[in-house]
């Protein structure tokens, strides 16, 4: 007995239910960007590997999946370097392309490659799939969809305001009410990491620290002690762990804090600016809320960092993030691009709204009007009237064979077709059809001109 097929972990196939409420979320989070100004672009499915590769840290480098070369790939690989077995120096020889990670260093690549293209600052966005080799497990996936909007060729603050404002749209036009939008700013880390001595050790600090929700101060504090970062400094950094109040009162207590660090305290005013602002002008659904232990692992991050957490009561990770990378475009060559954006977790969210039951008012595709297959002369006439309806925007199709009635109305009603049109050698000969409503049991005969009239 042949064996019975699969997919890789971590990876899903999508029924036509599904892939109708995923493109839901696609439309609203389009739509959105849009109204923003965000202009749409596209990038390969995989890059050269000198493009990924040290742009995320050491762990994010491990997540990166590698394509191997074309042909016999170990052709060219020195047979003593095979014999050593260093997996990272053997990768680098047989691999030099790779699955994008994410979609923000590909676009930093885009920009630097097309910047005599682009009309500064770029406003743009991108929603196609990205690839990390990672433990798959309720809300993480190996194959997933990223929904990214960024702004290049600016440093005002401005944008990080609305960005702030567009989380808040598209997660209120979903009816996900309740999303905690998390700020932060990685200045913030930088001073707090001086203040304490650790800054040295920024990106093994941040990189823990960013883990606090996930293993808890103990796992932090044991993780920080592993990677050299001394008992004295993390004792100085524990009241973070239990950062409260407002978020004037906590800006407030940054302020004192980090009196001391000039990085430190830039991060408070350009926290201080996007506070003030959203309290200003207002949120629908979402809240802001200053977390200092939000570091999000990506190295490229230097001011605003975003990360948004879904409804209380939702068991899930973060549902989107982002930030600002003032020099991602200068690993490219190109120096002094400012850069911020965020990023929508689709696959997140669809989970998110499938467990809230927001979905209700998602409806699958379907055809308005279903034409009953009684043989190929019967098939002809129907035809020609499909046309019509088609070129009049009214979904119909013709049933594929000339099945018994039975099966034919079955398929209509299980597809939920309001209209189902009857033709036989009476209706061809008078030039007419024979209109059911599937959900009254009504029937009529009806011309072309009146058929277009009812369904349209």
């Amino acid at each position: 007995m042949a064996q019975k097929p699969s997919i890789p972990k971590g990876t899903r196939d999508f029924s036509p239910t599904e892939v109708t409420k995923r493109n839901f979320i696609f439309s609203t989070i389009k739509q959105v960007f849009e109204l923003y100004g965000f202009q749409p672009i596209e990038t390969p499915s995989f890059e050269n590997s000198s493009t990924l590769m040290g742009k995320y840290g050491e762990e994010g480098d491990r997540l990166i999946f590698k394509i191997l070369n074309s042909g016999d790939y170990l052709n060219k690989v020195d047979e003593t370097l095979l014999i050593s077995k260093d997996s990272l120096k053997v990768t680098s020889k047989i691999s030099e392309k790779a699955l994008r990670y994410d979609l923000t260093v590909p676009f930093a690549r885009y920009v630097v490659q097309h910047q005599n293209e682009i009309e500064f600052p770029f406003k743009r966005y991108q929603m196609q799939p990205v690839w990390r080799a990672d433990r798959p497990q309720k809300g993480r996936f190996r194959e997933f969809f990223q929904c990214d909007a960024d702004v290049v060729g600016s440093k005002g603050l401005w944008q990080e305001v609305e960005f702030v404002q567009l989380y808040d749209a598209v997660f209120s036009k979903l009816k996900l009410v309740g999303t905690t939008i998390k700020l932060n700013n990685r200045k913030i880390l930088a001073g707090i990491a001086e203040i304490i001595g650790a800054k040295d050790k920024l990106i093994d600090f941040t990189v823990a620290l960013d883990k606090l929700d996930k293993i808890g101060s103990e796992g932090v504090t044991n993780e920080m002690l592993a990677k050299g970062i001394s008992e004295e400094a993390i004792e100085k950094v524990q009241p973070l762990f239990n950062f409260n109040g407002s978020n004037q009162e906590k800006l407030n207590q940054l302020q004192e804090l980090l009196a001391e660090s000039r990085e430190g305290i830039e991060g408070v005013e350009d926290l201080r600016f996007i506070v003030n602002n959203i309290e200003l002008i207002g949120l629908q659904s979402a809240k802001l809320e200053l977390d200092v232990t939000l570091a999000r692992g990506l190295n490229y991050y230097t001011g605003a960092i975003y990360e948004v957490s879904a409804p209380e009561g939702v068991k899930m990770g973060s549902i989107g993030g982002g930030g600002r990378y003032d020099d991602l475009t200068g690993i490219f060559g190109l120096k002094d691009v400012s850069g911020v954006g965020i990023s929508f977790g689709l696959d997140r969210i669809y989970l998110v709204l499938e467990e809230l039951n927001l979905f209700d008012e998602v409806e699958l595709p379907k055809p308005k009007v279903l034409f009953i297959n009684f043989g190929e002369t019967e098939a002809k006439y129907c035809m020609k009237a499909l046309v019509t309806l088609r070129n009049n925007n009214i979904k119909s199709e013709l049933y594929p064979e000339s099945a018994k009635i039975k099966k034919q109305m079955n398929y209509a009603n299980k597809r939920e077709i309001p209209y189902v049109i009857i033709v036989g050698l009476n209706e061809i000969n008078n030039n007419n059809f024979t209109l059911k409503n599937m959900q009254t049991g009504d029937q009529q005969i009806c011309s072309l001109e009146e058929l277009l009239k009812i369904t349209i």
